[in-house]
């Protein structure tokens, strides 16, 4: 990939890319392996700290590869969530609103907010920065939605043509479970 296109890369992420490059990008043939590394070393270039961004998740998250060698998500201001295969969310700061008086705040005219007793909205945090990560509406007691599980493996292997020095079948494996057994048994027995 030239430097022109990665150029191209950096407007888009800060959001300055002009009509004529984003119809440019888009009207390329077969998104190739080059882009999306070119794209991972623009957004490298941007965070203060080094550990290996494997993957972007949103604006401030990412899956990032630790000194010590774990896939952990990382918010751009360096707080870290644990491992990547448990639901961040889980471990941010969350504002739950689930009344109409929180409703009016976020939603106009008053009409237009949702009925709390059918849902609420779950706004979530970073602990360190405060940064705005996600925001889910949902059924009052639905469970915390864990919104993205990446193949790191997979899409690394077989789309990038590169695979990951560290892969194992156990690295795409949903264990945000074991965050919720640990508050569990921290929680005394009555």
């Amino acid at each position: 990939m030239s430097e022109v296109d990665k150029e191209l890369i950096r407007q888009l992420v800060d959001g300055k890319i002009s009509q004529e490059n984003a119809r440019r990008l888009i009207a390329a043939p077969k998104k190739d392996s080059g882009r999306f590394r070119s794209y991972l070393e623009v957004l490298q270039g941007r965070v203060k700290w080094s550990e290996q961004i494997l993957l972007r998740l949103n604006d401030h998250l990412y899956v990032v590869r630790t000194v010590a060698g774990c896939r952990t998500v990382k918010c751009e201001c360096g707080h870290e969530f644990g491992d990547y295969r448990e639901n961040w969310k889980l471990k941010a700061l969350i504002n739950v609103r689930d009344s109409l008086e929180a409703f009016r705040e976020i939603y106009t005219p008053e009409p237009a907010c949702p009925d709390p007793q059918w849902l609420q909205i779950r706004e979530f945090f970073c602990p360190q920065c405060a940064a705005q990560l996600a925001v889910e509406a949902v059924p009052p007691g639905y469970p915390v939605v864990f919104e993205v599980l990446p193949d790191l493996d997979r899409f690394y292997r077989e789309f990038l043509g590169t695979p990951l020095h560290d892969e194992h079948a156990d690295w795409y494996e949903d264990r945000s479970t074991d965050v919720t057994r640990r508050w569990a048994g921290a929680m005394p027995l009555r």
